[in-house]
């Protein structure tokens, strides 16, 4: 197994990818990492959680966290150790799909299960705290309502039913879709009073109301009326679910599953491990589901300890508004941090030839000492909230950009082919944009010049640099995929799979070769482990320099013509680099 090594983990580069995101299984990426073109570019790999066994979302809706042998062979965990390449996993805190084997154990044994409780009852957690409506769902006192974070409209439940014929609502921030399978005769066997001719009756009038998305309560079941109840209760009984279900992290049992499942990643070679969702993973009524005070701290105390038994370094991953400053929180308790404002703040510099609002973002994380993983395009949006300021107990506190510049770059963007995913309120009303999805070189106006700029820019920030594979071969919007993609389409616009074949081809283009030579500096440069300095004295020219010893990287980029060029001195002998 890999040992962590915090120096390479602090400088190297860190290629972000799908276990399938070249060729068909990730044996292609380490072919491609393997090339000549790619030595020593990168020391760190981010492989999303289709490395895992999973359902829904891409990944993030894990039915375990044993590997996914339909994409991974132990083998290729092998050759990325040989190429000293170290990896990055995820685990998603909150929540579990319905079909890892704790919802199916709930599923088949109901209020039996030994693992009723791994998940949360949307009811029981707010019995006395609300009033049921017609349909049995308890619907939180308004003042308690209004607290909750939503990431979809309406309700975050999902119904599921109990072998004993009833209906529990379950907790369900995210994804979900009830999908009501065909009938056949041989399930209407045991409705008494039915002969064979009205059995296939019912068949096709449920199959057609099924296929027509039709209400079945709707239905007219002619003669057969009477057991019209019976037979429903067959046709949801043979329902099926997708859908990532919360789970209840008072339960003992999830915090044994979170030990089983961080000495398992370490078992495959993780080093960095991102917590995904975890800032809605503590919920007490009263306060908002997203980021609770004290217990998400309570929570992430626990995390790192376990991490710690286990060689792990945290990355919590947290989407909040720059002037909420919960990002200072999570860096001042030690955590690495996302960067999700350099995306937005690299468009709107290179689009608006200012340097201002980048520089003061990056002297701040350096008077601040915040340890950050930073990155361009990724596997999900382009953030543009996160720039924003906030009113925090009465005052307002300014953002990295004020309201208009950022309204400016999400229009660009979208006007560029841009999707967008939003947030609503508990009304199932919309409230804003969360991110913009699109390809980074499609936000840019797929500009060649202005990409390798952006990329640049990226491995002279501060932080650790993680690089979407897609961005490295000058990917544009994909609205083949993202319009066929259903309810979470917006973001395949950016998730093309490339062929080695494409990769071949994108090898002999300067903006990729351009790319991974800005790249292989960062990755291999000793400067980077110095200190940095920044010149802002004049707002269209970009100046950081990096000092280590004798060894300097120092950047000159000009935002009238998006030229730039690079000084790398070793021990007195200056190379220069020019784009």
């Amino acid at each position: 197994m890999m040992q962590q090594n915090n120096t390479k983990i602090s400088n190297g580069v860190m290629l972000n990818i799908y276990p399938d995101s070249v060729g068909e299984k990730f044996s292609d990426t380490i072919a491609m990492l393997k090339m000549g073109e790619f030595k020593d570019v990168f020391s760190l790999l981010y492989v999303l959680p289709t490395f895992f066994n999973s359902d829904l979302d891409r990944g993030f809706s894990i039915i375990d966290y044993d590997i996914n042998k339909d994409l991974i062979d132990t083998k290729d965990l092998k050759d990325l150790d040989e190429l000293q390449i170290k990896l990055k996993f995820d685990i998603v805190l909150n929540h579990l799909s319905v079909a890892s084997p704790q919802f199916k154990d709930m599923l088949q044994h109901g209020n039996e299960s030994k693992f009723k409780d791994f998940f949360i009852n949307w009811n029981e957690f707010w019995e006395g705290n609300g009033v049921k409506n017609q349909d049995g769902i308890v619907i939180p006192e308004p003042e308690f309502l209004n607290k909750l974070f939503m990431r979809k409209s309406g309700l975050p439940i999902l119904k599921v039913r109990f072998p004993d014929g009833t209906e529990q609502p379950y907790w369900n921030t995210f994804y979900q879709q009830i999908t009501y399978n065909p009938i056949a005769a041989a399930d209407l066997k045991n409705v008494k009073g039915l002969t064979e001719k009205q059995s296939l009756f019912i068949v096709a009038v449920i199959n057609t109301a099924i296929n027509d998305n039709q209400d079945f309560t709707t239905i007219d079941f002619e003669n057969c009326t009477p057991l019209k109840s019976e037979i429903l209760q067959i046709v949801e009984q043979k329902r099926s679910y997708l859908g990532q279900m919360d789970v209840n992290a008072e339960s003992p049992l999830v915090w044994d599953f979170y030990e089983e499942t961080l000495k398992k990643l370490n078992g495959y070679g993780c080093n960095i491990l991102r917590l995904d969702a975890f800032a809605y993973l503590h919920k007490q009524v009263g306060e908002s589901n997203f980021f609770n005070k004290p217990g998400t701290w309570e929570y992430l105390e626990r995390i790192k300890k376990i991490a710690q038994q286990n060689n792990l370094m945290l990355l919590p991953e947290i989407h909040a508004e720059y002037g909420l400053h919960l990002h200072d929180e999570v860096a001042n308790e030690g955590y690495y941090i996302y960067d999700f404002f350099l995306p937005g703040l690299t468009i709107h510099t290179i689009e608006n030839k200012t340097s201002k609002a980048l520089l003061s973002w990056a002297k701040e994380i350096i008077a601040k000492g915040y340890k950050t993983v930073n990155m361009l395009g990724c596997h999900d949006g382009i953030p543009v909230l996160d720039l924003k300021g906030k009113e925090v107990n009465g005052v307002y506190n300014k953002g990295l950009l004020e309201d208009t510049e950022i309204e400016s770059i999400m229009n660009k963007i979208m006007e560029r082919g841009g999707r967008v995913k939003n947030l609503y309120d508990p009304s199932g009303n919309k409230i804003s944009y969360y991110q913009i999805n699109a390809t980074f070189f499609s936000a840019l106006g797929e500009d060649e010049q202005k990409l390798l700029l952006a990329r640049v820019i990226q491995m002279f920030m501060p932080g650790i640099p993680q690089v979407w594979y897609l961005d490295i071969f000058a990917g544009k919007n994909n609205y083949e995929a993202a319009d066929s993609g259903g309810s979470a389409g917006h973001k395949e616009i950016n998730r093309t799979t490339l062929t080695m074949s494409d990769i071949e081809r994108g090898l002999k283009t300067e903006v990729v070769n351009k790319q991974l030579e800005i790249m292989h500096l960062r990755n291999t440069s000793n400067a980077f482990s110095g200190h940095v300095e920044i010149n802002d004295a004049v707002d269209a020219i970009i100046d950081i320099k990096w000092v280590n010893g004798t060894t300097v990287a120092h950047l000159k980029a000009n935002l009238e013509t998006n030229r730039f060029t690079i000084d790398h001195s070793v021990n007195g002998i200056t190379t220069t680099m020019s784009f």
